[in-house]
């Protein structure tokens, strides 16, 4: 514990849904509710309007639809929330070498180790300096918690919310905790609130009466300790600059269970050259492979292997992920597939580069690494864990390409697939109108309004599914200016 609040915690308000709104003006003060669209889909975030009809992240998005029906539900678009992620991160570093990034949306600040602030004046003055300095950036807002500790600084950072700062003055920290939920407290998930509840135990204030002795008999010595300590407000953990990856990996659930043995394969090596990329984009390489599969029953597999030395050669993380999948049973059906790479290093060992050889060279044999590259949607999770353990969302498609859901369908469903490759929320271009944003699709037809970052609410225009002028895009940046388009008022 620090005699002065000199940690800050900064999180900023409904991320992913606040970016959606500033991108896409006609959504500004609106529901916007992100996620999956499919029917096995879930909330991503949602914004502070749409949280008013009780809808909430991890949320079933058929479940969110129905408390919220006129709420715009899109796709996320991560590859846009990372650049946003960017700005405000170099925001926090110019205030301190001592940044934390917990997620793209979440870190601590070290404000001593920067030398901006050694009192709670010159706290609350950076502070509020940043969330400035963070909207005229982005035209996002943030909430600033700035305490002694980490613990308390996301605290602060929480009871400020919306776009409020709160600075918990050294000495006050248990007056202020005492009233709080249990579940307030780092690690008090459902079940432990639900074992201390039973125990007549749910304000932080009455965990600290409770006394360290018996607390440690009810859960353990060490949560018990833990636990204590942190009821009383006591934290002394340091802000830690770098946070080493301890693997890459990318999932995706289908809308409907996969059966088809040679499909389950392809999707198998999509997923291992995504895995790929998200490795060389880390700048690392890994020494082992991991599959993880979910079967139709919910139970879900995962296998390994581990090779000579660290890779990030696709050819390589293709072959070990097929090898895996040769010894899962699929029968009954498969909704969801993994690969991810743990064991990472900063380096590729040379003598791989002779077993990548031998699996280009059993690819144009027709081996198992046929598969096309993947030009469909990257999972939520991404560095830092096992595959599956990023997200609840997963990103969908690019607006040009069918997901997993509605490839290799029976030829029945091409004219569907043709639809659900305009999914709402992505960005596209037109010849004539510039560049907007897919509202909806349906009986051949999509609609697009035609806006972006900074502009007034656009016009709405409907088109054919197939129409020659209208194409997939990246998303426009959130800030900076840009080429005068037309069809944009």
């Amino acid at each position: 514990m620090r005699a002065a609040p000199t940690i800050l915690h900064l999180d900023m308000d409904a991320f992913y849904a606040s970016v959606e709104q500033a991108s896409k003006p006609s959504l500004r003060g609106k529901a916007v509710i992100v996620g999956g669209l499919g029917p096995r889909g879930v909330v991503a975030t949602a914004s502070y309007e749409a949280r008013r009809f009780g809808v909430h992240s991890a949320m079933p998005m058929a479940q969110a639809r129905r408390l919220c029906p006129n709420g715009a539900c899109l796709v996320p678009r991560f590859s846009l929330y990372r650049e946003v992620s960017d700005v405000v991160m170099a925001l926090l570093r110019e205030l301190s070498p001592l940044v934390e990034p917990l997620s793209l949306d979440e870190a601590f600040v070290d404000l001593e180790a920067g030398g901006v602030a050694f009192d709670s004046r010159g706290a609350r003055e950076a502070g509020e300096r940043l969330r400035a300095d963070i909207r005229a950036a982005t035209s996002l807002s943030g909430s600033v918690g700035l305490a002694g500790s980490k613990m308390l600084a996301k605290v602060a950072s929480e009871e400020a919310k919306p776009a409020g700062l709160l600075l918990i003055e050294p000495g006050t920290e248990r007056e202020l905790l005492a009233p709080m939920s249990v579940r307030t407290l780092p690690g008090v998930g459902p079940a432990t609130g639900e074992h201390l509840r039973r125990a007549g135990i749910t304000t932080v204030g009455e965990l600290a009466e409770a006394g360290e002795d018996e607390l440690v008999r009810m859960i353990g010595r060490s949560h018990g300790v833990g636990l204590y300590r942190m009821a009383l407000g006591l934290d002394d953990r340091p802000v830690v600059a770098e946070r080493d990856a301890k693997s890459v990996s990318v999932e995706d659930t289908f809308d409907v269970d996969l059966h088809d043995r040679v499909r389950i394969r392809t999707e198998v090596q999509r997923l291992a050259d995504r895995c790929v990329r998200r490795l060389r984009e880390s700048g690392h390489s890994g020494r082992t492979i991991v599959l993880k599969v979910r079967r139709f029953d919910f139970s879900t597999l995962t296998r390994s292997e581990t090779l000579r030395g660290p890779t990030d050669d696709p050819g390589v993380v293709r072959e070990a992920a097929a090898r895996l999948l040769e010894g899962v049973d699929t029968t009954g059906g498969v909704r969801l597939l993994g690969v991810g790479v743990t064991g990472l290093a900063d380096y590729t060992q040379e003598d791989l580069f002779a077993q990548a050889a031998a699996t280009l060279a059993a690819q144009g044999a027709g081996g198992p690494g046929d598969a096309p590259p993947d030009d469909g949607a990257e999972g939520a999770d991404g560095v830092g864990g096992p595959p599956g353990s990023g997200g609840a969302a997963q990103e969908a498609p690019t607006a040009g390409s069918p997901g997993p859901a509605s490839e290799h369908g029976p030829p029945g469903e091409a004219e569907a697939a043709a639809e659900r490759r305009w999914t709402p929320g992505n960005d596209v271009r037109h010849a004539v109108h510039g560049p907007g944003w897919v509202q909806g699709s349906g009986v051949g037809r999509v609609t697009v309004r035609f806006e972006r970052p900074g502009s007034a609410p656009g016009r709405v225009r409907t088109f054919r599914v197939d129409d020659p002028e209208l194409e997939a895009a990246d998303p426009l940046p959130l800030v900076g200016e840009g080429e005068e388009e037309p069809g944009t008022a």
